[in-house]
């Protein structure tokens, strides 16, 4: 039987042309129940699942012209969660499976390579996932609402279109903008260290809605705060500080109305000039909710689309090698990608699931990689009256993730701290 393949998505193109021995853009979601994983019938549901998702059970294979992903004749084996998140995805591994599925006493953990979706799409997946684990480890009967999808039923076509080609206005918008402050620190080679923030959902929306500010707007603009005050420490010389700026995902499917599966989600990079003078917290978050507004309309973000689809539609660009085109793509994210911002900021927002469920499931996390030279990410997601802010970070020091937190204290949003750093080997 011939396999089944399908094209990356627009976003997905650039991932295998950018990836380093060091680096692979990955994510993970993950549910922590409350009791310890049976790995057998984890490894059931992920078999169960296999129809049903079709381009999560996939494998990055190399044409002469694109990548590409073909479907898996197996379902991948589940593993014992080990060492820390995101372990690097080696380029072997991804020519057997694009996915990890994986747990540790009462967690179950799901890693993808980006290639396949970004983490809304991994959401989805992560709670059907668990939806059909718990039917088979408790015969709970859980409905397909929330999220939740019915693994009986077949993929439906709106699940696994390119989003990007379908709303692409054709028009390219020109958003030529500065380069933004690197973070920089001491490389660590062979751990990543994750600080988990565990707040309180009510103080932080109230502590939000006291300046105005959704909790996305309102994180990120703390975050900025924080490296303008670190920047100003460490280079008192105003004309010499460079721009500080948050990345933060858009997640297109509420924008259009889109049911895909595969990445749908454009960054924007909101900041203020530092040389400019200096901002209060308020301001920042007037600011930042300003700009999010103006450049994340749909016409906005339609020409960003097609900012990243008419070049890949010019016949000669089409038929040039593989190996070349990575070369150009790799120069085109060095000036146009991470240069643009200090560190992401993603916000997954409040996870809810099923009423059947609830009673199973303590809580949800999604933690984001670092990157080629984002030393330090965030990522946020809310689920049972708490908020989990991961920060990740490829360096020794811990300076950010400090300033954050007690930063957040400070303005009246209690935070519990979870580290893996005692994990750390010496």
């Amino acid at each position: 039987m011939t396999k089944q393949w399908m094209r990356l998505d627009n976003a997905a193109l650039i991932f295998p042309a950018i990836r380093r021995r060091r680096w692979a853009n990955a994510f993970r979601v993950s549910a922590t129940l409350t009791e310890a994983v049976d790995p057998a019938l984890l490894q059931q549901a992920v078999a169960d699942l296999m129809p049903r998702f079709p381009s999560m059970y996939v494998r990055l294979r190399t044409g002469v012209f694109w990548y590409y992903l073909e479907e898996l004749t197996e379902p991948p084996r589940v593993r014992e969660d080990y060492a820390y998140p995101l372990t690097l995805m080696q380029a072997r591994e991804l020519r057997s499976c694009c996915l990890r599925v994986m747990y540790f006493h009462e967690r179950i953990a799901v890693e993808f390579f980006h290639s396949l979706t970004d983490g809304n799409g991994g959401l989805v997946y992560l709670k059907t996932l668990t939806a059909r684990y718990l039917s088979l480890r408790y015969g709970v009967e859980i409905p397909p609402e929330e999220g939740v999808l019915d693994w009986r039923e077949a993929p439906r076509p709106q699940e696994l279109e390119d989003s990007f080609l379908r709303y692409s206005n054709g028009v390219t918008l020109n958003d030529h903008e500065p380069n933004a402050l690197r973070l920089k620190g001491s490389y660590e080679p062979n751990f990543l260290y994750l600080t988990t923030g565990v707040l309180p959902t009510q103080a932080l929306l109230e502590a939000a809605h006291a300046y105005g500010a959704t909790v996305t707007i309102f994180l990120a603009a703390v975050m900025e705060e924080t490296i303008l005050r670190w920047q100003a420490e460490t280079c008192p010389r105003r004309r010499s500080r460079r721009p500080v700026k948050v990345t933060i995902p858009i997640n297109l499917r509420r924008l259009y109305g889109s049911e895909t599966l595969r990445n749908f989600v454009l960054t924007l990079n909101p900041g203020v000039d530092p040389r400019m003078g200096d901002y209060s917290l308020s301001e920042l978050c007037r600011r930042m909710a300003a700009q999010m507004t103006a450049e994340g309309t749909p016409q906005q973000m339609a020409g960003r689309i097609a900012a990243n689809v008419n070049p890949q539609q010019i016949p000669l660009i089409r038929a040039v090698p593989l190996p070349i085109k990575n070369v150009v793509m790799r120069i085109i994210y060095s000036m146009r990608g991470e240069s643009k911002g200090c560190i992401n900021l993603s916000n997954l927002g409040a996870v809810r699931l099923p009423a059947a469920m609830e009673p199973y499931v303590r809580r949800v996390e999604f933690i984001i990689g670092t990157q080629r030279s984002y030393p330090n990410n965030c990522s946020v997601a809310s689920c049972g009256g708490k908020t989990y802010v991961n920060m990740i970070r490829n360096i020794r020091e811990s300076e950010l993730e400090r300033r954050f937190f007690s930063r957040l204290v400070e303005l009246g949003v209690p935070v519990t701290i979870e580290s893996n750093a005692s994990q750390m080997k010496p």
